[in-house]
Parts: structure tokens; sequence; C-alpha cells
């Protein structure tokens, strides 16, 4: 009699998890790069979960699931009060759950920033300032401020990384100091919007008094960019 070997294990389930927003264009967005998410892997089950505003939530998702092994991938681009809190206690106590780290900083994120101000035609006078959601977490505070001087090398030049809530400098003081920079009336202040995707914060961004403001990282009339996707997937893969 021939042994039979077990059948392979399922793959863990993604569930990505992202903030939620009452924005149609940020909810197509994300639901877009969920779902090239689970096209670029037909192999792993992927979920969408969400943080607030949107359901369902992450442990009604895990409920859900029952026993099934998941990784949790936060859709956030720095691990502030949500990843460290809100996810952690989803998943505390749940033995075959995990939560991954969160999308940023990473240097593919700063190509896609850079990619954004070159298509807004950032040029050589322009004065840089990246716009962050901010956080009440140093650490989250600090990985956007490791974003900032990445984008900075990446473009040659100085960039001043400002935030929408919870820390500071905020992005109107920020655009005025980038302002106050400007020599002899040459060149514009050029915001890099370090936000995932359209909604409340990506408002906020555009109206900061900036001269260009470059749009989140996802938006709704584009497919998402590789770069996003194959961090989300790495994510996971690293769980």
């Amino acid at each position: 009699m021939t042994d039979q070997l077990p059948a392979p294990a399922h793959p863990p389930v993604l569930l990505a998890c992202s903030h939620g927003t009452s924005s149609v264009a940020g909810q197509q967005s994300i639901a877009a790069l969920v779902d090239v998410v689970a096209q670029r892997r037909p192999d792993v089950q992927v979920a969408a979960a969400f943080v607030d505003v949107q359901a369902p939530d992450v442990p009604s998702s895990l409920d859900a699931l029952g026993m099934s092994p998941v990784r949790v991938v936060p859709l956030l681009l720095s691990a502030g009060y949500h990843v460290h809190v809100d996810l952690a206690e989803a998943v505390e106590g749940r033995e075959h759950a995990q939560v991954t780290g969160a999308l940023g900083p990473d240097s593919r994120l700063v190509r896609l920033l850079v990619r954004r101000l070159r298509d807004a035609g950032l040029a050589e006078d322009d004065e840089v300032v990246l716009a962050a959601a901010g956080s009440s977490n140093a650490d989250a505070v600090a990985d956007c401020l490791q974003v900032g001087d990445e984008l900075g090398a990446a473009l040659g030049r100085r960039v001043t990384t400002a935030f929408l809530s919870a820390a500071r400098p905020r992005l109107p003081d920020g655009v005025a100091q980038a302002r106050r920079r400007l020599t002899s009336g040459r060149g514009r202040v050029v915001v890099a919007t370090y936000l995932l995707a359209p909604g409340y914060f990506a408002d906020l961004a555009a109206a900061c008094g900036a001269d260009v403001v470059t749009p989140p990282l996802l938006v709704e009339t584009e497919p998402p960019a590789r770069e996003l996707v194959d961090v989300v997937l790495d994510r996971y893969g690293e769980g």
C-alpha cells in the first residue's frame, strides 16, 4: 500500500484592512487595489476589512473566516494607533491570525511619489512639501519623516514633511515656510500627497494653499500602481 502524502495546506487568507472612508472615489480606489492584489495571487483568498467608517470591521471579518489562518495586511502608510491598538486588539487571542507591517516606509512608495511629482511638472525652482496624515504615535511620525528624507534624496533637494493632524508642522504651516524660501518670485510650492486614497484628508491637502498638489497614491481613474500592489503582497509574504 502506497503512503499518501498529506494535502497541501491552503495559504493564509490575506485580509486587507484599510481605514475606511465615506468618499466614493476613495472606496473605489481601495477596492481596485484589493481586486488587483487578488488577481496577482489567485492561490490566496483575499478579503477586505476596515478600521472605521465602512463595514465589515476586522473582528467581524475574522469571525466569518472561522479558524482559517489569516494575515491582516494594514493598507496604511505608517504603523500608528490603528495598527498598534485597533488591529492588535482584533487579533488578540486568535492564534490563527496575525497583523503584518504597514505599507510604509518603503522605497517603492518613494518612487511612486517621485513619479507623481514628475507628472505634475516639478521644476528645478520648486519647493517640495510632503503631506502626511499625521499620528499621535511617535514611531508613525518618524516613519513619515523618513519618507520625506528619502524623497528629498531621490529628488536631490530639500523636502519639508508636514502633517494634516496630530503632529507638527501642520501642512498649511509647512506650505507657508516653503513659500518663504522661494526667491525672487521664482518657483512654486508643490505638495507631494503621501496619502493612500481620495477622501477627507486628501481634500484637506488639496486646499492647503500650495501652487500644486499631487493626487494621493491611489486615484479612481487609474489602475493601482504596481509599486503599491507589490508592497501589499510583500507585507503578506513577510507575515
